[in-house]
């Protein structure tokens, strides 16, 4: 007797349910999912980028990916409620949802949605994920959208840190001039190369953030193929306007806040007329400790 194994049709070494073509998002928009080392400044960067985009006169959509669902309040001023808290409350029966019920306006018109998530050690990210792109398409609120940025939780390959991936044009990784960031970005770079097989995503490049200098990382690009699309030094104004609840171009507007103003609306443009997509080349974990290892 013999058996056979079928081939996963998503991509070499995934576990992820096959995605249905039916939530894909409409071809037009751009897609950015943003990556990066946990803790290292994702929804900052996220939002920030988000209101560049807005400023630069597009219709955009965050979507926060983190159980946390801290993503978007630095948009929206405020904590707002989860797609997956509100559809627990109609028993998930989304056809009682009106759009008010789980998208929210932020500054400058960016729209905002937080997908929340199972409670910690319970379930999958990834399913949550699908279900807001689900919901969102239900209610034909992607139709209208320029550009959709996923808020994706930090470094970890399971379902909910992949589930972007499947919608994605492009990926940036966030990450600062130190080798921990960087391990964790090459970690991530391995697995957009392998969704990449299977679906249109691609490396859109590298955000250096919280970061006086980029030794570091402009040595793990050259070895790569990478490319740093921004650089973001360790502004404290950035940490303020956080601890504000607003983006940085709602601070004062002092020479290094618009020099980061400048900064954001720099990459948001590059994004939109100038990305070139990245063929990484990911490190075995031993070569990044003799590439950035002390001597």
């Amino acid at each position: 007797m013999t058996s056979t194994i079928n081939k996963p049709l998503d991509g070499e070494g995934s576990v992820q349910v096959k995605q249905d073509p039916k939530v894909n998002i409409e071809e037009g928009a751009l897609v950015i999912a943003v990556y990066g080392k946990g803790g290292i400044g994702k929804s900052t960067t996220s939002s920030n980028l988000s209101a560049a985009f807005s400023k630069l006169g597009k219709k955009v959509l965050q979507i926060g990916c983190d159980p946390k669902h801290d993503s978007t309040f630095t948009l929206t001023h405020k904590m707002v409620p989860t797609v997956i808290d509100i559809l627990e409350e109609v028993d998930f029966h989304s056809e009682e949802l009106r759009p008010t019920d789980f998208m929210f306006e932020g500054f400058n018109g960016v729209m905002c949605v937080e997908s929340g998530g199972p409670p910690a050690g319970t379930g999958c990210g990834g399913y949550v994920t699908g279900q807001t792109v689900k919901l969102l398409k239900e209610h034909h609120l992607l139709e209208d959208t320029d550009v959709v940025i996923f808020d994706v939780l930090g470094d970890v390959v399971c379902g909910g840190f992949a589930a972007p991936l499947q919608h994605a044009n492009y990926c940036l990784i966030v990450t600062a001039n130190d080798f921990d960031s960087i391990f964790a970005m090459n970690r991530i770079v391995s697995a957009i190369k392998a969704k990449a097989k299977n679906y249109k995503v691609r490396l859109g490049g590298v955000v250096a953030n919280r970061s006086k200098d980029t030794d570091q990382i402009d040595k793990f690009n050259n070895r790569t193929g990478l490319k740093t699309m921004a650089h973001f030094k360790d502004v404290d104004a950035i940490r303020r306007s956080r601890l504000k609840k607003c983006t940085i171009f709602e601070m004062e507007p002092t020479e290094d806040v618009l020099e980061v103003q400048n900064e954001y609306l720099s990459l948001a443009k590059n994004m939109l007329d100038n990305v070139e997509p990245l063929d990484g080349n990911p490190l075995k974990d031993r070569e990044i400790f003799d590439l950035l290892g002390f001597d």
